[in-house]
């Protein structure tokens, strides 16, 4: 009776072993596909705000972690800098429109070093209204390249604003609370970047010297 039972444990811890053994490859696979499709999704994101011919260092490795109250960021996340030559290019900095229609709006905001805008993305999915709000996505509108070409000198400060607010920036029919907060959200990510553009292009050279693959975590005034 006792070797019965002595085997069918064994049995039953094998079948057990097994099982984790799958359970735990199939959630690993699963991680590093997971891992690559988001790294690809940087990708093309970085790429599509500062085209590839533009640069000549590696993008995804020429990165330092920021947070600042301007970004309105809850988490440090990484900045991304393009250098061509070793000098700097651009910028792309992650920030929050915290105060859209559906709760907060995450973006990246590519910036030339003269501080002038390459382009402005929706990055994650967000609560805007369906059919209004949600025209700040480049697929429902091409509202969002409005902000290509602007700085802060251009317009002045009076004009980062909608029109409705007496400012150079369209709504959208029906919708004015989401335009608003992404323009103000793209205005301080531009301050926040005139403020600190060269201690950002130093750091990120800093972090890569330290050891490949860690990046510091920064707050500037």
């Amino acid at each position: 009776m006792f070797k019965f039972i002595s085997k069918n444990a064994l049995l039953l811890a094998a079948v057990a072993a097994i099982t984790t053994g799958t359970v735990a490859l199939t959630e690993s696979t699963t991680q590093a596909s997971i891992i690559k499709a988001q790294h690809q999704a940087l990708k093309d994101a970085l790429f599509e705000l500062l085209p590839d011919q533009q640069h000549n260092n590696d993008l995804l490795n020429d990165y330092t972690r920021i947070k600042h109250p301007l970004l309105a960021l809850k988490i440090p996340q990484d900045a991304f800098f393009a250098r061509r030559d070793n000098q700097p290019l651009a910028a792309i900095i992650p920030a929050t429109a915290t105060e859209g229609y559906g709760g907060s709006i995450s973006m990246l905001v590519g910036i030339r070093y003269d501080g002038t805008i390459t382009g402005v993305r929706v990055v994650a999915p967000h609560n805007e209204t369906p059919g209004l709000g949600d025209k700040i996505d480049i697929d429902k509108s091409d509202w969002i390249l409005g902000f290509n070409g602007k700085s802060l000198n251009n317009p002045a400060e009076q004009g980062w604003k909608v029109k409705k607010d007496g400012g150079d920036f369209d709504q959208m029919t029906g919708a004015t609370i989401t335009p608003r907060a992404v323009v103000k959200a793209v205005y301080n990510t531009l301050l926040y970047f005139d403020h600190n553009k060269e201690q950002l292009f130093r750091d990120s050279l800093a972090a890569q010297a330290q050891q490949p693959g860690t990046h510091l975590t920064q707050e500037y005034p």
